[in-house]
């Protein structure tokens, strides 16, 4: 199997984790949403701690990265609140499909922060992105559009955890990055699902102990994939995330996406496609 197919599996894998991540996060019930993302988080602290003994890595890394891994962890903390309240509140699938506009969002922040040439196409798909969120959001400007704003918050948050780690790069270990980010999310969760823990069902520890492993399974699986294979070949199949949520939803919740919604997915996988097959054309061109 080549490299590139090795690749392509373990992003759908990933993407199946995180999408059983959303649903289990959903199935808990009405739970604190620092409740239920600390519990997911401590789960993933406690699988990755094993990796990094095992590979006798450090903690936390070395200390010249600190800040780096530091802000990584704040903002992807903070991503990983917001979306679970969206989760909560929303269609699982336009929850995911919010989430997924980090990847255009994060163009514009290594434009801004990382000083790097936005291309005319990359403008260009940035815009329809935005175009076919507002497919999904629908905005009336009532308190029914609060769960959206937050969604598409979430993804902001996430692509600011993202540009630190590009700049990151290979410098530490990926468990050693899971641990970190896993292990802060988990103190800063902790004195809020202590002020407002809500008593939970074995039910209940169950959904979010399988969310922690789901989750972890999905961070290996993203980290693993692009280790065998550019993110510009293989990302657009990462997107299946929002396939899986949807069937999820349909299934388990009796949730059916709107065709304001799918016509949002349509357009926004669209303009990921897009930009995927740019990538790629731009690559071959170098090689010749």
């Amino acid at each position: 199997m080549s490299d590139r197919n090795k690749g392509i599996i373990l992003l759908l894998v990933s993407a199946l984790g995180f999408s059983l991540m959303g649903a289990f996060v959903k199935l808990s019930g009405d739970l604190p949403t620092a409740q239920k993302a600390f519990f997911r988080n401590i789960v993933a602290a406690i699988i990755t701690l094993g990796f990094v003994l095992h590979h006798k890595e450090r903690l936390f890394g070395k200390k010249e990265h600190q800040k780096l891994l530091l802000s990584r962890s704040a903002l992807g903390t903070v991503g990983i609140v917001l979306n679970f309240y969206a989760i909560d509140r929303l269609v699982l699938s336009d929850a995911e499909m919010l989430n997924k506009l980090s990847p255009f969002i994060l163009i514009i922040f290594s434009a801004i922060f990382l000083k790097e040439i936005a291309r005319r196409f990359q403008v260009f798909a940035v815009i329809v992105a935005f175009i076919g969120a507002l497919f999904i959001i629908q905005p009336e400007f009532s308190v029914e559009i609060f769960p959206y704003i937050i969604g598409v918050l979430g993804a902001v948050f996430a692509a600011g955890a993202y540009t630190f780690l590009r700049v990151l790069g290979n410098k530490e270990k990926y468990y050693t990055v899971v641990f970190y980010f896993s292990s802060f999310a988990t103190v800063v969760l902790l004195p809020f699902t202590i002020l407002f823990y809500e008593p939970m069902s074995m039910k209940q520890w169950a959904f979010l102990i399988l969310a922690g492993c789901c989750a972890t399974v999905g961070q290996f699986g993203v980290t693993l994939a692009y280790k065998f294979a550019p993110a510009n070949e293989i990302s657009i199949f990462f997107y299946s995330t929002v396939v899986y949520s949807a069937l999820l939803s349909i299934v388990l919740f009796g949730q059916i996406p709107t065709l304001f919604s799918v016509t949002g997915y349509i357009i926004i996988f669209g303009s990921s496609f897009y930009m995927f097959l740019k990538n790629n054309r731009m690559d071959m061109q170098k090689a010749k």
